[in-house]
């Protein structure tokens, strides 16, 4: 008796861990139930994938939603809707929302607004303060809980932890990875006159590289002293990607599209729209970026998607919020990237589906692999597009990307088994789950 699937993708260029080869993939209850070669006959529906690459479904592992309290700009529907058709099948989403992500409360919360409503699976970073500290063994293990997050600069209130002290208590009780925002927020202060009105391109004048590197040494050291795993968010400069390269035993770190992508010149094109903690700076932080994305020094990358609205962007600086949208063009920008020869389609995967699993030990995701959940970015390698603004979902409707034109394009996101997006449609009703982690298993009576 021939074995029945739910789904079949067949025809495509399947990117894994050993290569690219055309194989057929077979679905059945939401997980891969097998790589090879399959009849349609075998499956109750039968996608035809010839000419396309399935890559492990991307995996965001930062991104600003919004919700609660700031859903003007965004909420987690629209978020999840952006990220889905643009090829993401799972975010991670950050505290600093209204009230903070702070407690089991805040977290339940929020994974209850989320589901029945994201397109996409989800995980919440809980915020680290001085308040919550002694909760964080409890905290960083609850279901839906990607782990701590901590602003060491570039917040206010509860979620700033500027000093080594404050890390120090937080980090004594983490024991998964912990991700920073690493900024010297006593530089930033000190520096606050080097802002000039009016002037955007001031802004990383006042961010400067050493505010940046300082922070990040001072991370390093106490994660040594606490035997702790910390995730460096954003890295935007040459000097922190060269440091963290002698340090990756205690050190991961991201690099976000934009800080790979843009440069100083870019202010006077798009003045506030680019602005972004910590910022876009000149071509030389950019090009050594590259160098660690080549050196594998970069574990993964991330969007920072941060929304604001276009009348909150075009406020004059510095009364101008730092933020811009990236979840949804993520997937083009580098795939126009990798047909550029800047990076392979495999290092691709890798800093965005297997990089992201290995690092936070997410269960049965970034990999096509038997018993793993059926997670697809299906792109087309060839297709040529232009960016434009009409074509974002989130709420704030604009992009820094806005008419630029990109080899490679995000035709469908399958997530556990759903095509939920398919040539830039929705196709299937919001169905994300929260994401599982290997260190907070919930456990089976």
């Amino acid at each position: 008796m021939a074995e029945t699937y739910d789904l079949i993708l067949k025809g495509g260029t399947v990117v894994n861990q050993d290569g690219e080869f055309v194989r057929d993939v077979a679905v059945r209850g939401g997980l891969i139930a097998g790589i090879g070669s399959f009849q349609p006959s075998d499956a109750a529906e039968t996608v035809d994938c010839t000419g396309l690459h399935l890559l492990p479904g991307v995996i965001d592992t930062q991104v600003h939603f919004r919700e609660p309290g700031l859903d003007h700009k965004e909420d987690l529907e629209t978020g999840s809707r952006a990220a889905v058709m643009g090829g993401v099948t799972a975010v991670f989403e950050m505290p600093n929302t209204k009230p903070l992500t702070t407690s089991a409360d805040a977290l339940a919360d929020k994974i209850s607004r989320a589901s029945g409503r994201m397109h996409c699976d989800f995980a919440f970073w809980v915020g680290g303060t001085r308040d919550n500290a002694a909760d964080i063994p409890e905290l960083e293990r609850l279901p839906g809980a990607a782990g701590i997050k901590v602003f060491m600069g570039s917040s206010t209130g509860d979620l700033l932890v500027e000093d080594d002290e404050g890390v120090s208590k937080i980090l004594s009780k983490t024991r998964r990875r912990a991700a920073f925002h690493s900024e010297d927020e006593f530089r930033l202060r000190e520096r606050l006159g080097e802002r000039i009105p009016g002037d955007p391109r001031s802004h990383p004048v006042w961010r400067d590289e050493e505010a940046a590197l300082s922070c990040t040494k001072r991370l390093v050291a106490i994660a040594r002293r606490e035997g702790a795993r910390i995730h460096v968010l954003h890295i935007s400069t040459a000097e922190e990607i060269e440091y963290l390269g002698h340090h990756k035993d205690v050190a991961s770190c991201e690099i976000t599209p934009h800080h790979l992508t843009l440069a100083d010149d870019a202010y006077e094109r798009l003045g506030t729209l680019v602005q972004m903690n910590p910022p876009v700076r000149a071509a030389r932080h950019r090009d050594r970026l590259w160098w660690g994305i080549a050196q594998g020094v970069a574990d993964v990358l991330g969007s920072d998607h941060a929304p604001h609205l276009l009348e909150e962007k075009r406020k004059p600086y510095p009364d101008s919020p730092s933020g811009m949208t990236g979840v949804q063009t993520l997937v083009p920008m580098m795939l126009d990237h990798v047909n550029a020869g800047k990076l392979s389609l495999l290092r691709f995967v890798d800093l965005t589906s297997a990089g992201p699993a290995r690092l936070f030990g997410i269960a049965r995701k970034g990999r096509i692999a038997l018993g793993y959940d059926a997670d697809f970015t299906v792109v087309d390698l060839k297709r040529r597009e232009t960016i434009h603004n009409s074509w974002i979902v989130s709420k704030c409707g604009w992009t820094p990307y806005d008419g630029v034109s990109v080899t490679g394009w995000p035709v469908g996101t399958i997530v556990r088994g759903r095509r939920v997006m398919w040539e830039g449609d929705l196709t299937t009703p919001s169905s994300g789950e929260p994401v599982l982690f290997g260190e907070a298993l919930p456990r089976t009576e």
